[in-house]
């Protein structure tokens, strides 16, 4: 198999969120062959406007995100949940890969969804927006590679995903479902 590349999304500011700890856990579940990436510049991409989103004006951190997806063969999108959905830095970013419309950075790319929260809830209404978020921008969603973390502070409250046998595990399936979608061959444990 070549090189399958993944990217990470994460939909916290925050330095040391629990999405952006199930993100850098992630990295070390990659199959042989596979590299992932998590995206830091979430934060510094301005609020979506068509105004600025003009060949030669777009901002370079929107500019940048379009590329390291675009670059990539899937995205793996963690969201926690803000006020019952998911958070805006997140739905800005899927905006801007969404655009221009009809080639956006994200069409026809295969995406898995995880969420995760505080409640035993595990995010699942920020997931479902999540989802129809990515799939009305062109996103192919991988179903078999979802996951929800519920009650992560108390999970992870402790240590990193990364130390959590269980976590590993799950990443491990979820990354390798992502990387069958992506690449349509049969990748083992």
């Amino acid at each position: 198999m070549s090189q399958t590349r993944i990217v990470v999304l994460f939909g916290s500011l925050r330095s040391a969120s629990f999405s952006k700890q199930v993100a850098e856990a992630s990295v070390g579940t990659a199959p042989e062959g596979v590299d992932v990436s998590v995206y830091e510049g979430i934060g510094d991409i301005p609020f979506y406007n068509e105004d600025i989103d003009v060949p030669g004006s777009v901002p370079a951190a929107a500019e940048a995100l379009r590329d390291a997806v675009g670059a990539s063969d899937g995205l793996l999108v963690i969201t926690p949940e803000y006020n019952g959905t998911l958070p805006a830095v997140l739905k800005n970013a899927i905006d801007w890969l969404s655009r221009p419309y009809g080639a956006g950075a994200i069409k026809e790319k295969p995406v898995a969804i995880l969420s995760g929260s505080i409640s035993p809830n595990a995010a699942k209404w920020a997931h479902g927006d999540a989802v129809k978020s990515v799939g009305v921008a062109g996103g192919k969603i991988v179903d078999e590679a979802h996951l929800h973390f519920a009650t992560w502070g108390e999970r992870f409250g402790a240590n990193h995903p990364r130390e959590d046998a269980e976590t590993v595990r799950e990443l491990g399936e979820a990354l390798r479902a992502l990387v069958n979608a992506a690449s349509g061959e049969l990748v083992d444990a």
